[in-house]
């Protein structure tokens, strides 16, 4: 009895530390506290696991502690902060698939003494988490760019995804209805795996915030399910906090980009605009310098805006742009980061980024704060981002982007655009119509060796 209490308080508090690490990471300056909370809440959970097994075989927990430890260790150490993204997929694709297979087990284990409530649980849980786990490795594949970031569009495409999820739910209902049916379990499993892919693969990276948002979501949930199935309160607890949170999360992405999940699940968002790609920079009238004769504007400005973009990870430039602001403010100018709610390829992005090479966290503003500076502002500096300037969000009724926020950039009296090569459209595959903007020119390089130019040549006037 002392024993079992004991197991319970301490997953009480470690469902409590949980809890804090979300409130704790939701502002840069206390997730360090938030990160070491969450660890800290995963330890006493295993500590509590292997006290509730006993002598029951607690070495094979050990051992998964171990295994999981060293992978985990090695993906922090070895993956750089620029691939946050994959390696934020790639975690929820472990976390759904032992969810999954923990279900399964306890079907197979169970079969077929299994109650309808119990099996009504487990189907939700194991297709979420089949799905959630092949969405993932999918996701990660985009980010990593080992596949095309491209939707991958197919004919009947919506017709086959109906089909194939149609056939996991109507599995999982005979399977309520008769509990002991193995095959039945087995194609719910299939069709789950299959149904992850199938959703994932033809949506565009420009949707990927939104994606590993809502596939945290799905997670969650189903290890909140699985709780229920092994009446574990910690997982349920914690599985219904990433559940939520992570629902929440996706909300408020798509309100980001003024789209729905339907649209996002579905929409193919990211086909490239073949009737506006093929004009040339004469036609539009794109203008463009070199880094040495950008330094002098910045130089001689009053305020300055750095807008940041994944461009800005790939080139691994968030130091360099932090030394650009330091040279810039000691020369007096006025430098803040304008940061948009889906920049990047997941939520926070390019706050982890910006945090990593210590830039203060009161010069990242939000969009709803620094987008009516713009207007006032000397020179903005985009390092990579493409669809949150894109001005035909404001006026394009044909845009699929249309009443997408975005960041005001084009209302700046300069915008200086890094980007890697003339032409060539966003990640989301539409043309950006800041690029010929009246008050734009652009600068032709990789935006780490861009920014270390501006910075030398900065610090030489």
């Amino acid at each position: 009895m002392i024993a079992e209490s004991l197991i319970q308080i301490i997953y009480i508090i470690s469902a409590i530390l949980f809890t804090l690490s979300i409130k704790w990471m939701s502002e840069v300056k206390t997730s360090r506290r938030g990160n070491f909370s969450a660890a800290i809440g995963m330890i006493l959970a295993v500590i509590a696991t292997i006290l509730a097994v006993g002598t029951n075989h607690y070495e094979l927990t050990i051992v998964a502690v171990v295994i999981g430890g060293i992978f985990g260790a090695a993906m922090a150490m070895k993956m750089p902060m620029t691939a946050i993204p994959q390696r934020t997929a790639i975690s929820h694709a472990f976390g759904a698939l032992a969810a999954a297979l923990v279900g399964a087990a306890e079907f197979f284990y169970n079969t077929p003494s299994i109650d309808t409530f119990t099996m009504s649980i487990l189907s939700i849980e194991v297709i979420l988490g089949f799905l959630t786990f092949t969405g993932s490795i999918v996701a990660f594949l985009k980010l990593q760019e080992l596949i095309s970031g491209r939707p991958i569009i197919y004919p009947a495409r919506k017709t086959i995804s109906f089909l194939v999820f149609g056939g996991a739910l109507l599995s999982a209902i005979l399977l309520i209805i008769n509990p002991g049916n193995q095959t039945l379990f087995l194609i719910m499993g299939a069709l789950s795996l299959v149904f992850g892919v199938i959703l994932v693969i033809a949506i565009g990276g420009a949707d990927m915030p939104t994606v590993i948002a809502i596939l945290n979501s799905f997670a969650g949930l189903s290890a909140a399910g699985l709780g229920f199935v092994l009446n574990n309160k910690l997982l349920i607890v914690a599985g219904a906090i990433d559940g939520s949170s992570g629902l929440i999360l996706a909300i408020l992405m798509c309100k980001a980009m003024n789209r729905s999940f339907t649209n996002v699940l579905f929409g193919g968002f990211g086909n490239i605009q073949k009737s506006k790609a093929g004009k040339n920079a004469v036609e539009r009238n794109i203008k463009s310098m070199v880094a040495e004769e950008a330094a002098p504007l910045l130089s001689y400005a009053k305020s300055v805006i750095i807008i940041p973009g994944y461009g800005m990870a790939v080139a691994q430039a968030q130091h360099a742009s932090k030394d650009l602001m330091d040279s810039l403010e000691e020369k007096g100018v006025k430098v803040n980061f304008a940061i948009h709610p889906v920049a990047g390829r997941m939520p926070g992005h390019m706050n982890v980024l910006l945090a990593e090479a210590d830039v203060p966290y009161e010069k990242l503003k939000e969009m709803d704060e620094i987008n009516s500076d713009f207007k006032h502002t000397d020179v903005v500096i985009v390092v990579g981002a493409n669809d949150i300037v894109n001005p035909a969000a404001t006026h394009n009724r044909a845009s699929p982007i249309y009443g997408m926020p975005i960041l005001k950039a084009y209302e700046a009296k300069m915008i200086i655009m890094i980007k890697r090569s003339p032409g060539g459209l966003g990640f989301s595959g539409i043309d950006n119509e800041l690029f010929w903007h009246k008050n734009t020119t652009m600068v032709y390089g990789d935006a780490k060796e861009v920014i270390n130019k501006l910075v030398q040549n900065i610090k030489e006037n």
